[in-house]
């Protein structure tokens, strides 16, 4: 909230700033300072209840968001002597049914992560009852209400945002007066909680949730959201109308709520995303690139057709008198453009390379592409992976995990089935295979969602995608002694939640760039991934680098270009180097994909993508394409886009 403290032109200059947000606001670096804000701001209430004699009663919420706090809030009970004792605690939301001993339960959850570390009395502690009879929902509903005015009322309720906009289980078409009850969940939060329960058609139809209204109520709400998967709905839910359709706008008319983003939540917010239009701004090469950008979308016209006047009428007044005239900005901003375009994504030999992406020496580069799982590297650059070996470039591929978890248990026993019938036809004894094919068969048959597979399916899961990526990497032209399948430890846990990173992903990775010595790196940098490997992978490699930069002189002349496309696409003001593909190369690229059979059709996570990932691919290339057209660039068939991370 403002500080009513400040100096009256820097309190006139914040609200300025944030004059399309309809709430308070509050920005942290990332959501680790964030959720000790957050997490001191409940210690405080607890505290000061207990000095007054008084019980805290908190509104809870479940999900990735709250995590941190709940950590936080655990190491102050064990390091700084914070008490429990007094604290009631309520709940949110429950799947429906849901019973108890779940792993997906929000029973589960609370106790791992905060009840089971702290001195709460149990009694206290209320959550919806997933297991209770379909006739008696109705009246369990009004009893969890009257037991919060019982308690009275909720002090602080802590809440997340579903990118329905939902908070709590409140999905669009809440009223703002709801109460606690039994809802219907949407397509999009069960796709979202599909990782969770082994696919999407294993996570539950309804839940128990409270109301918005029963939201309002509470004294103090504050909203919480980390990460630029939520930034499009922060956006809508802080500076929209208010509206059922996103349920989190309801929050603009409570007394007493504040939303706490990281930066990366908050990046939508007109003033982070478009500071133009709400203060005068510092205006560095990106941001009059974005700008300019913005500004050619929002009138559809061409960059070197906008005027001084276009400028001025959309807020971008002080950008042309600082920098001006506009034909001198659009030419420039034309020009930056321009240069990302290149066919030589590793360089070109023998051409001044001073306005282009890449170094032209030297002429044959050593390159790794990382791919997080086995079929990222055809799917997000799969046209500038044929193009690197196609131009005499030194083309390795490194799979960093086994993709294991993301194969169907049916083409498990398919290669299984087609394993036995080789061996039988080869005169050889097929029964100790056929035994472990009907245990594998009778394992399938029982299986609970989210149920870790046994050791001999996880290998024949990892053996399918090794072979469809090896598949792949020989379609685009590499030699087998280039393929590398590190399967990184951190990966192999055999569940959708994987290990943690520890010294060992890192010495793999390192052992490899120490062998290759590149001069370019290609990495994963789509962290819109729902699996959380791509950011994963990404963090490996560079932490990698960086330990051998210490010692390793090649590592300086190692540029590193990240890829997107398989989730999500860089903005065209972010993107270094655009590589076109001819229709051609549209077409190889796709036949590279296809090798990925098992990824085919219906993936196991598809994320809220449901089209395969080809489709996903052509369209964003072709897009991606679109985009450099309409800004008044060449017309491709399609781009590829990459970004390259400094140290």
């Amino acid at each position: 909230m403002q500080n009513v403290s400040l100096p009256l032109m820097t309190r006139l200059n914040l609200l300025e700033e944030t004059r399309f947000e309809k709430l308070p606001v509050t920005v942290y670096r990332d959501k680790q300072v964030a959720s000790a804000k957050v997490a001191g701001r409940i210690a405080a209430l607890i505290r000061d209840k207990q000095q007054r004699g008084e019980q805290a009663v908190l509104g809870l919420a479940t999900g990735a968001t709250p995590v941190g706090v709940y950590e936080e809030l655990v190491r102050m009970h064990r390091e700084e002597g914070l008490s429990f004792h007094n604290v009631v605690t309520f709940n949110l939301d429950e799947y429906y049914p849901m019973p108890p001993t779940s792993a997906q339960s929000y029973v589960t959850f609370m106790h791992e992560n905060l009840f089971d570390h702290i001195d709460i009395e149990p009694g206290n502690i209320h959550i919806p009852d997933g297991t209770v009879a379909p006739e008696d929902v109705a009246a369990f509903c009004l009893n969890y209400e009257r037991q919060i005015e019982e308690a009275g009322g909720l002090d602080l309720q802590v809440l997340g945002i579903g990118r329905t906009g939902h908070v709590g289980f409140n999905e669009p078409g809440s009223a703002p007066n709801s109460g606690t009850r039994l809802v219907t969940l949407d397509d999009l939060t069960r796709r979202d909680a599909s990782r969770d329960f082994g696919g999407k058609e294993n996570v539950p139809r309804k839940a128990i949730t409270m109301g918005i209204g029963t939201i309002f109520q509470a004294r103090e709400i504050v909203l919480m959201a980390w990460s630029g998967k939520k930034a499009s709905i922060v956006k809508k839910a802080v500076e929209g109308e208010v509206s059922g359709e996103v349920p989190a706008t309801y929050l603009q008319l409570a007394d007493n709520v504040e939303f706490v983003l990281d930066e990366d939540a908050a990046a939508e917010l007109t003033r982070f995303d478009k500071p133009w239009l709400v203060k005068d701004c510092v205006w560095d090469e990106q941001l009059i690139k974005k700008a300019v950008i913005w500004l050619s979308n929002t009138l559809g016209k061409p960059i070197l057709k906008l005027t001084d006047e276009d400028y001025n009428a959309h807020g971008m007044a002080q950008l042309v008198t600082e920098r001006g005239p506009a034909y001198t900005i659009n030419i420039h901003i034309f020009n930056l453009l321009q240069h990302t375009i290149t066919g030589w994504p590793g360089g070109k030999p023998g051409a001044d390379d001073s306005q282009r992406p890449e170094r032209a020496l030297p002429a044959q580069k050593r390159v790794i592409i990382f791919s997080p799982h086995p079929d990222d590297d055809v799917i997000s650059m799969g046209g500038t992976f044929i193009r690197l070996i196609d131009q005499g470039h030194d083309v390795h591929v490194a799979y960093q995990t086994s993709g294991n978890t993301a194969v169907w248990d049916d083409d498990v026993l398919r290669y299984v089935e087609f394993a036995i019938d080789l061996e039988t036809s080869l005169g050889r004894d097929a029964s100790r295979l056929q035994g472990v094919y009907e245990d594998m068969r009778q394992f399938i048959q029982q299986k609970q969602p989210n149920q870790v597979d046994t050791q001999e399916i996880r290998n024949v899961k990892g053996f399918i995608r090794k072979s469809e990526a090896i598949a792949g990497a020989r379609y685009a032209g590499l030699a087998d002694d280039h393929i590398h399948f590190q399967a990184l430890p951190f990966y192999e846990s055999g569940k959708t939640a994987k290990n943690t990173v520890t010294d060992k992903d890192i010495e793999l990775t390192m052992a490899l760039l120490q062998q290759v010595q590149p001069h370019q790196l290609f990495v994963a940098g789509d962290f819109a991934d729902p699996n959380g490997t791509h950011l994963v992978c990404f963090h490996i490699v560079t932490e990698a680098l960086r330990r051998l930069r210490a010692t390793e002189a090649w590592v300086e002349d190692c540029w590193v270009w990240m890829y997107r496309g398989a989730w999500h696409e860089f903005k065209p003001y972010e993107i270094e180097m655009a590589v076109p593909l001819s229709p051609q190369e549209v077409l190889r690229k796709r036949n590279a994909i296809f090798k990925h059979q098992s990824q085919k059709d219906t993936p196991v996570f598809p994320g809220d993508d449901a089209r395969e990932f080809w489709v996903r691919a052509e369209h964003r290339n072709r897009e991606t394409a679109q985009q450099y057209d309409r800004l008044g660039m060449a017309n491709y068939e399609a781009m590829e886009a990459f970004v390259r991370w400094r140290f």
